[in-house]
């Protein structure tokens, strides 16, 4: 067997935390626990803002630590309606709206509000909006067309105008309920029970893939001519050879050599990684005997508090690697080695 790569050598190479790529999109995927970690301030604000139909600006305004962008957010995940669709319907209401101006009912009157942004050159997109992850981090001041598509969210449901979009008819319903606090309550509780269902469970496999993606990316700028688009080996399986065994990614050089590789980054630790541990020397002993090799990629704060997990991974690799990119750089070596081996 190959000399193992040591625990403390792992570790002394280590990020610890996602990389600036990962890290970007991982705030997009944990948007939802924030929210769902403030719908009650949400509920509470529109209970009380029911002096006017803007009276929830005033109100927002006088909340600490619920920002503008966070509360449009919030509107944006209850209504359904994201940043694209939201880029579409800023180009079709200019024939909608005349000067502007969306007239809706509320309570037992109508009213306008006039939409300043709708002309501008901004757009009606998350990033702009700041309701992407990122933009949530940062808690921004109201602009023009954070208001303005607040209105809509509200408001759009009850629209008066000709010729109004479905799409605000039927989805932007929400501001018809300001100040009944028992129906708030059930209709964002009840939206939000339904979007937790749909993401909840496919974060953690949402931030698995995102590090997957990340590795194949970068083993593939660096082996161009290198497959990684499969997930098997040819001839390993399991359950009497009727079930092929998946791994996290499988590097495949131009003369047919194989390499497996796992990959586990985990911010806090958990389970995954102690699974991962206690297949590698099964995995690791199928491998060899038929000519492949595996290689781990492992990293994350969670993953270092796991020492014996790690140990065990590392001593039945063929490579163990961090996330750093000198250290794939280092994988994608080793991989270049064992395609040479193949022509030997």
């Amino acid at each position: 067997m190959h000399e193992p790569r040591s625990f403390d050598d792992l570790r002394a190479n280590a990020l610890y935390f996602w990389p600036p790529e990962i890290a970007v999109q991982e705030q997009e995927v944990s948007v939802i626990p924030r929210l769902i970690e403030t719908q009650g301030k949400f509920i509470s604000i529109l209970h009380v803002a029911d002096a006017s139909p803007t009276a929830w600006r005033e109100v927002l305004a006088k909340t600490t630590h619920f920002s503008p962008n966070l509360f449009l957010k919030h509107l944006m995940v209850l209504a359904d309606i994201g940043g694209e669709p939201l880029k579409r319907l800023k180009a079709e209401l200019h024939s909608v709206f005349g000067n502007a101006t969306m007239d809706f009912a509320w309570r037992d009157g109508e009213h306008s509000h006039r939409l300043v942004s709708l002309a501008g050159r901004g757009g009606w997109d998350n990033k702009s909006l700041c309701v992407h992850g990122a933009g949530l981090l940062a808690p921004r001041d109201m602009t023009p067309a954070m208001e303005d598509v607040a209105m809509l969210l509200l408001f759009g449901g009850a629209a008066l105008n000709p010729g109004a979009p479905a799409v605000l008819l039927e989805k932007c319903i929400i501001g018809g309920m300001i100040g009944n606090k028992e129906q708030l309550d059930t209709f964002v509780r009840q939206r939000y029970i339904w979007v937790s269902r749909i993401t909840g469970g496919a974060t953690a496999n949402t931030l698995g893939h995102l590090a997957e993606s990340y590795v194949r990316e970068r083993l593939q700028s660096l082996l161009p001519d290198w497959d990684f688009s499969k997930k098997t080996l040819p001839g390993i399986s399991q359950t009497g050879g009727r079930t092929d065994i998946a791994f996290d990614l499988v590097a495949q050089s131009p003369n047919a050599r194989f390499c497996a590789i796992e990959i586990s980054f985990q911010f806090t630790t958990n389970s995954t990684i102690e699974r991962k541990a206690g297949q590698a020397r099964s995995r690791h002993a199928l491998l060899a005997r038929n000519g492949h090799a595996i290689a781990y990629v492992i990293d994350g704060a969670g993953n270092f508090e796991r020492t014996s997990a790690l140990a065990t991974i590392c001593r039945y690799s063929d490579c163990t690697v961090t996330f750093k990119d000198s250290e794939i750089e280092g994988l994608a070596r080793f991989l270049g080695a064992i395609s040479k081996k193949g022509n030997n």
